[in-house]
């Protein structure tokens, strides 16, 4: 297979993109410098140029706060460019797989989300993920919904908890937001899978193990072998500054429908936690 990866700098583009080469399929990633999606023509022209089976778009404006003061430019980002890419593959046979989010919904759910529960997104950045599903499911695409990205390498969770656990003996991470982290090393297999199947339709995929993040930061500093302990939970009202996007407090995504496909569950998320730490430390 010959993947398209745009967003090559990411996490999740950067780990589907060597899993690619190692599998034998050829991939070509561009990263945001090299192609910005927006840009129609120059869209046409890497599709064209590089023939692909499968375009996955893990390109996005992932600045969850920031979308809010600059609403066009995230639905031009997320929603808007997710249709031109849909429909230039599409007009050459190219099979689009889009990255979402668990911010399409508003958390108020007490139990994990299905992908046919009805979405009700509370910040400008989960409304324009949802335009770019929309987009993706007008040219037959595949949409993987997933949540709390980490992975070894770039900016995540995981280097921010250690980075802090060096400059603070008391660190404070809310408890009152729960989700799935999702590593990149494991997510990526799937996306491949479902970009060779040309699976269509809604997926949500995420590793096992909810918790808030609060429990999370725990669990980094436990993998880490430094003390849980520092850990202390907080409310997200109290958190100082506020932050301007709402959070879903429920982020827990249900993966019965990858798995009733046969696909294999990825990992509960201390596996892949222990592999990322051994990189940092």
């Amino acid at each position: 297979m010959r993947f398209l990866v745009t967003g090559a700098n990411g996490q999740l583009a950067t780990d589907l993109i060597k899993l690619c080469i190692e599998g034998g399929d050829e991939a070509v990633g561009l990263s945001r410098t090299q192609l910005d999606i927006t840009d129609q023509d120059a869209v046409h022209s890497a599709i064209t140029s590089t023939s692909p089976d499968v375009v996955v778009n893990c390109a996005a404006w992932t600045g969850v706060d920031a979308c809010e003061d600059d609403p066009g430019r995230a639905h031009q980002v997320n929603g808007v460019a997710v249709g031109i890419l849909g429909q230039i593959a599409q007009e050459h046979g190219s099979h689009l797989v889009q990255i979402s989010t668990d911010y399409v919904f508003d958390g108020d759910k007490t139990g994990p989300y299905l992908e046919t529960d009805a979405t009700n997104p509370q910040s400008v950045y989960g409304q324009s993920k949802l335009a770019g599903e929309m987009a993706a499911h007008q040219v037959s695409g595949a949409v993987i919904r997933t949540s709390w990205l980490c992975s070894a390498h770039g900016g995540n969770m995981v280097s921010t908890i250690l980075r802090l656990a060096n400059e603070h003996p008391i660190m404070r991470f809310v408890s009152d937001q729960r989700g799935h982290p999702t590593f990149t090393s494991d997510l990526s297999a799937a996306v491949r899978q479902i970009g060779s199947d040309r699976l269509t339709g809604t997926l949500p995929v995420t590793n096992s193990g909810p918790l808030s993040w609060f429990e999370f930061a725990q669990a980094v500093l436990h993998a880490a072998g430094e003390d849980p302990g520092r850990i202390e939970p907080i409310l997200t009202r109290d958190l100082l500054p506020a932050r301007p996007a709402k959070r879903p407090a429920n982020s827990v995504l249900s993966n019965s429908v990858y798995e009733d496909l046969g696909y294999q569950p990825l990992r509960d998320f201390r596996e892949p936690l222990a592999e990322a730490i051994d990189t940092y430390i």
